[in-house]
C-alpha cells in the first residue's frame, strides 16, 4: 500500500469513529495522522523496511503501529472490527459531498437509512426536509449531490468491451517482443467487471528492463507515467492508463494472484496465510519465522497452500466466495458451452441487418438447437416496428422456415414495448400466438421510482409474458439505469413464474452481476441473450456470460441453458 491509501484508511477510520459518537480526540488522532502521512516525501513501505518509523511527525506509537499493521496485511484489526460494526452502506454515504458522518447517523436513526439508495428514495419522499435543521432545500441538494457523485464514480471508468479490445491489443504487440516469454491480463478487467479503471498486465521476462522499455516505447502510447526496471505505466489513447508488471516464471502465479483479486480478497487471503504462519504478497508467501520466501508460479498453489478450491477470477471480490470454498459450497460457474440458444434476436423486418434465414443459419453454425426472432413492436418507430398485420406474416414466414430445416428450430416472438401506462403494444390474442413474448421499456424512462416499477410490474403480471429484457435500461457510459425497485421486480417475476434478461450488449449488460445474483438467490429464472441486430453481435454471448459468471449464475439458472424439448415445455410451445 502507498502512503496515499493508508491516509485514506486512516480518514475512513476517523469518519467511522465519528459515526459512532466516539471521544472526538481518538478521531482527530486519525485526522491529523493521515495529514502527517499525505505530507510525507518517503513511502511509509521504505521507512518501514529501513527500520525508521520513529521519523513520522504527529504519528504516536499506537498508530504507528497500526500503519505496520497495514503494510503487513493490507488493512488493520480495529479497523476490519469498526467495519463490522456498521451497515456496509454508511460510509457510502459518509462520501456524499456536503454530508458528513453526524448528518449520517441522523439519517440512519430517524430514516432508517443505510445505503445512498435508501437516503435517495427519503429524499424523493419528501422525508428529509421534515427532520430538524433539513428543509426542502438542503433535500434538494443532497438529490442533487447524489446524483453529481454517482456521475463522478463513473467518470473515468471504461465499458469492458472497450477496454478489452485494447488489453488484448497491447498483449499482442508484447508478445512479440524477444524480451518477453508471456503477458496476460490481469486487474478488474480479468475479473469481467463491466467497467474498468486502467489495465494492469503481467510478463514473465528474464529481461525486464528490456521489456519494460519495449512496453513504453510502443506505438500508440500517449504519455509514459512511469518506466522502472521491473514496472512500467502509459497512457493509452482514450486517457485509458495501462500498467506492465515483469516478474520471473517462479513468482508468475503469486503475481498475477496478487493483481487479479479485489483489494478486499486479497486481504482475506492475506488473513488465512497469517493464521498459517506466512505473510503473502505478490511474490509468494514469506515464512514469519524463518523468513524465507516461497514463490509460486501458478495461482491453484496459493489456493491449494491456504486450503481453498481454486477461485474462478470473477468472484474474487470477497462476497463469500472464500467462505464458500472453505465449506465446499462453491458453484459451478455457467460456461458458454452451457448455452443452447439466443431467444432475443432481431431480424431485418425491423431494425436488423440480416434476414431470418441468414440468422438461422448463423445459430447453426455456433451449435444452437434454437433462436428466438424477437423483432420489435410498432410503438418503437425508430427501429420499424412490426404492426400487427406485419408480425402474422413473420410468424408465418417463420413457420415456413422451419418445414424447411430439421438443423434449428426458429421461434417467434417478439420484443414488445410496455407502454407508459403499463398496456402492451399487442393485445393479448395476438401475442398468444407467438411463441416467445419479450417485453421491454424504451421509452418515458424518466418516470419516478413508483410509476416505472407499477408499468414493469404490470407487464410482469400478463400471463403471456414470458421475458423481460434489459430489465433497468441502462447504456454504459450513455444512460444510468430507471430509478426501479429490483426487490419488487424480482420479487413479482418470481411470483408469475417470468424470466429476467441478462443482455450481453457491451454497452449493456443488464442486469448486472448484482441484480442477476440477487435474482438467482430468489430462484428467478434467467435469460443470457445478446440482442443480435447483425450477425457478429451473436458473439457478444461471452460478455453476458461473464455478467452471470459473477453473479454466481449456474446453468440449471439460466432458461436457455435448456434443450429444445426441455425449453418448450417450460414455455408451453408446442414442438
Amino acid at each position: 500500500m502507498d502512503n496515499i491509501q493508508i491516509a485514506e484508511m486512516f480518514n475512513r477510520m476517523a469518519k467511522l469513529l465519528e459515526f459512532k459518537g466516539e471521544n472526538p480526540f481518538k478521531t482527530r488522532a486519525y485526522t491529523n495522522a493521515a495529514r502527517s502521512i499525505k505530507g510525507l516525501d518517503e513511502e511509509l513501505s521504505v521507512l518501514y523496511k529501513s527500520g525508521v518509523m520513529d521519523s513520522i511527525p504527529g504519528v504516536g506509537e499506537a498508530l504507528k503501529s497500526k500503519i505496520v499493521e497495514i503494510l503487513e496485511t493490507g488493512s488493520f484489526d480495529a479497523y476490519e472490527r469498526t467495519i463490522k460494526e456498521i451497515p456496509p452502506g454508511i460510509m457510502e454515504i459518509m462520501d456524499i459531498p456536503g454530508i458528513g458522518p453526524k448528518m449520517t447517523r441522523s439519517f440512519y436513526e430517524k430514516l432508517g437509512a443505510t445505503s445512498v439508495e435508501e437516503l435517495s428514495k427519503a429524499a424523493r419522499e419528501h422525508r428529509i426536509r421534515r427532520l430538524p435543521r433539513m428543509g426542502e432545500k438542503h433535500e434538494e441538494k443532497i438529490l442533487r449531490s447524489i446524483v453529481r457523485m454517482q456521475q463522478d464514480k463513473d467518470h473515468g471508468r471504461h465499458p469492458i468491451a472497450f477496454a478489452g479490445e485494447i488489453a488484448k491489443q497491447i498483449r499482442d504487440e508484447l508478445s512479440s517482443s524477444p524480451h518477453i516469454e508471456k503477458v496476460v491480463i490481469a486487474g478488474s478487467l480479468r475479473r469481467k467487471k463491466d467497467t474498468v479503471g486502467d489495465i494492469d498486465l503481467i510478463a514473465i521476462s528474464n529481461e525486464p528492463e528490456k521489456a519494460i522499455r519495449f512496453f513504453v516505447n510502443m506505438e500508440q502510447v500517449e504519455e509514459i507515467v512511469e518506466s522502472g526496471t521491473s514496472k512500467g505505466a502509459v497512457l493509452y489513447p482514450g486517457n485509458l492508463r495501462v500498467d506492465l508488471r515483469v516478474v520471473e516464471m517462479a513468482s508468475f502465479g503469486s503475481m498475477i494472484q496478487h493483481f487479479t483479486g479485489s483489494k478486499e480478497h486479497n486481504i482475506h487471503l492475506r488473513k488465512i496465510a497469517l493464521s498459517k504462519g506466512y505473510s503473502l504478497n505478490e511474490y509468494g508467501f514469506k515464512n514469519e519465522i524463518s523468513g524465507k520466501l516461497t514463490p509460486c508460479s501458478k495461482e491453484k498453489e496459493i489456493y491449494d497452500f491456504l486450503g481453498l478450491e481454486y477461485l474462478p477470477p470473477e468472484i474474487r471480490e470477497d462476497m463469500g466466495e472464500i467462505e464458500a470454498s472453505l465449506t465446499g459450497k462453491l458453484p459451478r460457474l455457467i460456461e458458454k458451452e452451457d448455452i443452447k440458444g439466443d431467444l432475443h434476436v432481431h431480424s431485418n423486418w425491423s431494425d436488423g441487418v440480416n434476414s431470418i434465414e441468414e440468422l438461422a443459419q448463423a445459430a447453426i453454425q455456433r451449435g444452437y438447437e434454437y433462436i428466438a426472432i424477437t423483432d420489435h413492436s410498432h410503438s418503437t418507430g425508430i427501429a420499424n416496428g412490426l404492426s400487427e398485420k406485419r408480425l402474422l406474416e413473420h410468424i408465418k414466414i417463420i413457420d415456413t422456415l422451419n418445414e424447411k430445416t430439421d438443423d434449428i428450430r426458429i421461434l417467434s416472438g417478439t420484443e414488445c414495448d410496455i407502454r407508459a401506462d403499463g398496456k402492451l403494444d399487442y393485445s393479448n390474442e395476438i401475442l398468444e400466438k407467438l411463441d416467445i413474448v419479450i417485453v421491454a421499456v424504451h421509452a418515458g424512462l424518466e418516470q419516478d421510482r413508483n410509476k416505472i416499477t407499477r408499468r414493469i410490474v404490470a407487464a410482469l403480471e400478463n400471463e403471456h409474458v414470458d421475458i423481460l429484457a434489459h430489465p433497468t435500461g441502462r447504456k454504459l457510459g450513455k444512460r444510468p439505469a430507471y430509478d426501479i425497485d429490483m426487490d419488487k421486480m424480482i420479487s413479482v417475476a418470481k411470483e408469475n413464474e417470468k424470466i429476467l434478461e441478462i443482455n450481453s450488449s457491451p454497452w449493456r449488460l443488464d442486469l448486472n452481476d448484482t441484480n442477476a445474483r440477487k435474482a438467482k438467490e430468489q430462484g428467478v429464472m434467467l435469460a443470457i441473450n445478446t440482442d443480435t441486430h447483425t450477425i457478429e453481435h451473436f458473439d457478444n454471448i461471452s460478455f453476458g456470460i461473464d455478467v452471470a459468471r459473477r453473479g454466481w449464475v449456474e446453468s440449471d439458472d439460466v432458461i436457455n441453458t435448456m434443450n429444445l424439448k426441455q425449453l418448450c415445455a417450460r414455455l408451453g410451445i408446442l414442438k
